[in-house]
């Protein structure tokens, strides 16, 4: 199982999807999904723009996240996968968190990112402070994000 959980990272610096790409590349993969979450100028929950936002993560974030990424890779053909989140101040647009999968076929490599990005969310100690063009601001998940 580590040589197929190629790359995971929690960081404070940019990320990149041609990494996150790369380190999924496999010869005997014939599907590979791709994730990138995004910054965005909105939340569901308000009728006031977002104008940036703070991720912050619990130490235990990285250990959460290869626990998350080993059981996805245990409950599909996972090839290769790779998964990092930013921490740190972001604005709108900035990439917040970029995961991928490789699998021998699409069906398994689209299920399995899937699956990898929403345990990911829900079960990864990372926390979303976002602040509102009014001034005001809002934590979001208090077990994950």
């Amino acid at each position: 199982m580590e040589q197929t959980i190629r790359l995971l990272a929690i960081r404070d610096t940019d990320l990149s999807v041609d990494e996150v790409f790369r380190a999924v590349g496999d010869d005997a993969a014939g599907g590979t999904a791709l994730f990138v979450g995004t910054v965005r100028d909105h939340d569901g929950g308000s009728a006031t723009e977002v104008t940036g936002l703070a991720y912050s993560a619990h130490p235990s974030a990285e250990e959460e996240l290869r626990r998350v990424a080993e059981k996805v890779a245990a409950d599909f053909p996972v090839r290769a996968l790779a998964a990092v989140h930013r921490v740190g101040d972001l604005q709108v647009g900035d990439l917040a968190v970029v995961v991928a999968i490789s699998c021998p076929h699409r069906a398994e490599a689209f299920a399995a990112c899937r699956r990898l990005i929403d345990d990911l969310k829900r079960e990864v100690p990372i926390w979303k402070h976002q602040r509102f063009a009014d001034g005001t601001e809002e934590w979001v998940g208090a077990c994950g994000h």
